[in-house]
């Protein structure tokens, strides 16, 4: 798991790189142009783009963190343990979500 977690951390890392230039690059180009957002036709495509990309960025950040509490579980050996309910994580749960924090079952209780 520690592996899966790494090469998923490095993956992010290089996803969250690329989502802040692609930020920087719409911000610098709309500073670049005089336009007027609300009355250019275009303009409701950047202010779009610059908030998806927004979003984007803030789930993979948000994503490293889980990541980053994950390595620390795993350090202090309390990886894979659910914390509503003190019972394993199923390997394959682990596998499909390595942030998760809790056993299927208690996932489906909290929807």
């Amino acid at each position: 798991m520690k592996d899966l977690l790494s090469k998923d951390r490095e993956s992010t890392t290089v996803q969250i790189a690329a989502l802040v230039r692609d930020r920087d690059g719409i911000l610098e180009s709309a500073a670049m142009s005089a336009s007027d957002d609300e009355h250019d036709p275009e303009g409701a495509t950047v202010v779009y783009e610059r908030a998806h990309i927004e979003a984007q960025l803030d789930r993979a950040q948000q994503h490293l963190v889980d990541l980053d509490e994950a390595t620390e579980r795993l350090a202090r050996q309390t990886y894979g343990v659910c914390e509503s309910c003190g019972r394993p994580i199923a390997l394959a749960r682990l596998k499909a979500r390595p942030t998760t924090k809790t056993c299927i079952d208690c996932a489906n209780r909290r929807r």
